[in-house]
């Protein structure tokens, strides 16, 4: 399926709670913070969304690749996709607001345009989507201040961090399209998260030490949620999604997340974010959706 092509009322829906679940990773996150560090967090997010995706792969009964080469590719698939970014976005939530962080976290779709065009040849830089690209980052910076950029505090590392996130995915996206054709999704989302787990539980015994289990309920309820929901059931949505509607229709969750932590955040926590915030969300849109194309041939349409 094209992404020019009329999504079904099912598959949109899925499209929403697919962006739902990731939007309220952020409040999750934060909700986390409370309690524990941010490698801790990351590690039970990775070694439960993997339990979780191996008990499915095990009663589908879906093969397992054994080559050793791929599986390296998982593992540097695990730290561009998991270790890397969810480390980033964490501790940038500990200075920032979840709401701010997946707005910057929608510029993963500007620069996967970007890696992609530099890494396949039938994904050139057109003059379009060079424009949707040259918007897009007008609104990262709007979102971060040219002030904050001037004047380097902690706040502003904050947001380079989940900028840098957002570079990582974009970099895992494209790798994995190169590494894993014809490898069932599923086993792709289980070993990456295997090879993450391999990566952070050592490091956050190593850096936090062994955690203190009894936290408080909320606690569990997010870290429940960041596993199990933001981990596995995301990853085997994102499929099916992407299945269904293709990778051009799948750039609109970019822009869906981060309403939703927007709000979640608001209603959670009380996070109020700044009229600088919404303008540059509101010019990283336009570039996303001038990328996408739809909004431009929809407008010619009417005009012929």
């Amino acid at each position: 399926m094209t992404s020019q092509q009329t999504l079904s009322p099912r598959t949109w829906l899925e499209l929403l709670a697919l962006a739902l679940i990731w939007g309220g990773s952020f409040p999750a996150n934060r909700q986390a913070l409370a309690e524990l560090p941010v490698f801790s967090i990351v590690a039970f997010r990775v070694v439960g969304g993997m339990l979780v995706l191996w008990l499915y792969i095990w009663i589908r009964g879906i093969t397992v690749p054994r080559s050793p080469r791929l599986w390296l590719a998982y593992m540097a698939m695990g730290l561009l996709n998991n270790v890397v970014p969810f480390s980033l976005i964490v501790w940038g939530q500990q200075h920032i607001e979840g709401g701010l962080a997946a707005i910057l976290n929608a510029a993963t779709a500007i620069f996967g345009i970007l890696v992609a065009a530099l890494v396949f040849g039938d994904e050139r830089l057109t003059l379009q989507r060079g424009v949707g690209v040259a918007l897009g980052f007008c609104g990262v910076v709007m979102v971060i201040g040219l002030q904050a950029l001037a004047q380097v505090d902690i706040t502003s590392v904050a947001q380079l961090a989940v900028l840098a996130a957002s570079l990582s995915y974009a970099c895992a996206s494209s790798f994995g399209r190169a590494m894993f054709r014809g490898i069932a999704p599923q086993v792709t989302a289980a070993a990456m998260l295997t090879c993450s787990s391999i990566v952070m539980v050592p490091l956050a015994l190593a850096t936090d030490g062994w955690p203190t289990l009894p936290f408080a309920a909320t606690t569990w309820v997010a870290l429940a949620y960041l596993a199990i929901l933001s981990a596995a059931l995301a990853y085997l949505l994102y499929y099916r999604v992407l299945a269904a509607a293709g990778a051009g229709n799948l750039t609109l969750v970019t822009l869906l997340v981060a309403p939703f932590a927007i709000g979640m955040g608001a209603a959670w926590f009380g996070e109020r974010l700044t009229a600088q915030a919404y303008g540059g969300f509101a010019v990283l849109a336009v570039g996303l959706l001038v990328i996408d194309g739809r909004a431009i041939a929809a407008v010619r349409l009417r005009m012929s």
